[in-house]
């Protein structure tokens, strides 16, 4: 008994042994392929701005293109998210207020690949004296959301050289770039930045997705013929036929008959299939698509003006669609 008993015991753990590998191939598959992501950055100066162009690349460990989001951090703080394309690489102009910048790519992965950074690289941009200014940035920069769902995101203006005003500075913000059926709003939609101001102002701004009905809705019900409508429908073509053929005499019989005619096709048109409440009876409300999956770059632009001259200034972010 002790014998049988040992060699149960050796034969379960032989088969422990032998599964454990497996067991550990299931789990690196279930994480994913290891990435490796870059960053460049190259900068020029822009009507008094430092304007820096960031390039990404995110590949695979097995050397493939990833998909995905990708966020560029400034010192940890999210700047501006972008979207991947099928070569696994991205583009962003971004305006730098004056200073030392230290901006870091990092990419959020997928179900196929796992999460990586770049290394940093540090830029200095030259100060904007004078001119009163701000600059847009969003948080969080990468937005994830199944079709249907919807979700908030903080976009913040940051005055620069507001000391500079004489009276406050009003930044409207709109949204360009949303894939079909999905949208966004901001509250507010306009911020204020008030003279010697420092710190940012902030508006929430809700990104807002559509699920796809998966099957038309059935009809109600169909209308039924109304005796008393057609009771009035009917005498009442006869009196305008009526009408029509009795005319004064010198009137044209071609002009009588264009009327007649005309008559007829409306009638028709309010009972036959080309009348929307008929189509609507008979074959139900029209599917609903819904938002396309993907991920895309969204523009998030913020707008002033002095009366003469207009201040532009956008930021990007990115939005998977599941």
């Amino acid at each position: 008994m002790i014998r049988r008993g040992l060699r149960l015991e050796l034969v379960a753990g032989m088969g422990m042994a032998l599964a454990m590998p497996a067991l550990a191939g299931a789990a690196e598959s279930a994480q994913g392929l290891a990435t490796q992501t870059t960053l460049t950055a190259e900068t020029r100066d822009q009507g008094g701005r430092t304007q820096a162009t960031i390039s990404v690349n995110v590949l695979g460990e097995d050397g493939l293109p990833a998909t995905g989001a990708v966020t560029i951090k400034d010192f940890g703080r999210p700047l501006a998210g972008i979207a991947l394309d099928a070569q696994g690489q991205a583009r962003a102009v971004l305006a730098l207020p004056g200073g030392s910048h230290l901006l870091r790519a990092v990419y959020a992965g997928d179900v196929s690949h796992r999460v990586s950074a770049s290394l940093s690289s540090r830029l200095q941009a030259m100060a904007n004296v004078g001119t009163p200014d701000f600059q847009v940035a969003v948080a969080p920069a990468a937005l994830s959301l199944t079709a249907g769902q919807s979700g908030t995101v903080t976009a913040s203006v940051t005055p620069e050289n507001a000391a500079a005003l004489s009276a406050p500075m009003f930044v409207t913000l709109s949204c360009s770039g949303f894939p079909d059926q999905s949208s966004c709003s901001f509250t507010p939609q306009t911020v204020q930045i008030l003279p010697g101001a420092t710190a940012a102002v902030t508006s929430s701004m809700v990104v807002t997705t559509q699920a796809g009905t998966a099957t038309l809705v059935s009809p109600a019900g169909k209308p039924t013929a109304n005796p008393i409508a057609w009771a009035v429908l009917f005498p009442g073509a006869l009196a305008l036929a009526g009408l029509a053929w009795g005319g004064r005499r010198r009137r044209c019989w071609l002009n009588r008959l264009s009327l007649v005619a005309l008559l007829g096709i409306v009638t028709m048109l309010g009972a036959t299939a080309c009348n929307p409440r008929y189509n609507y009876f008979n074959h139900g409300p029209p599917h609903n698509p819904p938002t396309p999956a993907g991920t895309y770059t969204l523009l998030i632009n913020g707008q002033s003006s002095n009366g003469v001259t207009a201040i532009t200034h956008s930021t990007s972010m990115a939005l998977t669609v599941k």
